[in-house]
């Protein structure tokens, strides 16, 4: 039986009345990088953002390694294990990268005698992080802001890493390098990644399953090199 770590039945959120997703039921398991791919509009950040606590859901269920998760509150969230990289970053420009962990290591709810090694096991994935841990985030380059944001995501230690759209205003080579230390990461410590992404040629390479959405709904699952042909990847679209 596959171990399944997030899971959503009959999941219904939507903005002003109007569902986006209806009767939504979609599957993390254990130790794996998922890529959900599909047009703009499909409903990929929306199922995020709920999966996090950021869009309150009109119904169905959330369950986190067989447990109902009846908060919709982030950093009870966090403290159940899962994590958001959100779409843009999320970075306060005005903020050093250090003031930045600090918040987030408070944030996460990292008891005090134990912030010090949570924040060099951080650095220790991230090790640029220190070329411009002094530095305001809003003079570091678009690369540099996501791997802050990715930092401070992993101050929690997640079960889950939830990555709304991590290769926006980045070159590919710049998002590869941005994701390889992250697939190492999940590759040693087990943990679940949802990969949202329109880069899906690069996304692809670090990804153990894909699933294709399309106006709110599951259309396809494959595994990444049954997506290789561009022909049957444009099929989906």
């Amino acid at each position: 039986m596959t171990n399944v770590v997030l899971k959503t039945t009959g999941l219904v959120v939507g903005y002003g009345g109007r569902p986006v997703l209806d009767n939504f039921d979609f599957e993390l398991r254990a130790n794996e990088v998922l890529c959900l791919i599909g047009h703009n509009g499909a409903g990929k950040s929306t199922l995020l953002k709920s999966l996090f606590g950021l869009i309150p859901r009109q119904g169905g269920q959330i369950f986190l390694d067989g447990k109902q998760l009846d908060t919709i509150e982030p950093r009870a969230l966090t403290a159940a294990g899962l994590s958001l990289v959100p779409e843009g970053r999320g970075i306060f420009p005005g903020l050093t990268v250090a003031e930045t962990m600090k918040m987030g290591l408070w944030a996460a709810g990292v008891p005090k005698e134990q912030r010090e090694q949570r924040l060099e096991w951080v650095m220790s994935v991230l090790p640029a992080l220190g070329g411009f841990y002094q530095q305001r985030a809003g003079t570091l380059s678009g690369g540099q802001q996501q791997i802050v944001s990715i930092g401070r995501s992993l101050l929690s230690q997640p079960r889950c890493l939830l990555m709304d759209e991590p290769s926006i205003g980045l070159a590919p080579k710049l998002f590869q390098d941005l994701l390889q230390p992250i697939r190492e990461l999940q590759r040693t410590t087990g943990m679940s990644i949802l990969l949202v992404e329109q880069n899906v040629k690069e996304a692809l390479k670090i990804s153990d399953r894909v699933v294709v959405m399309k106006s709110g709904a599951i259309i396809s699952e494959a595994l990444p090199e049954e997506l290789a042909d561009n022909a049957k990847l444009m099929e989906l679209y």
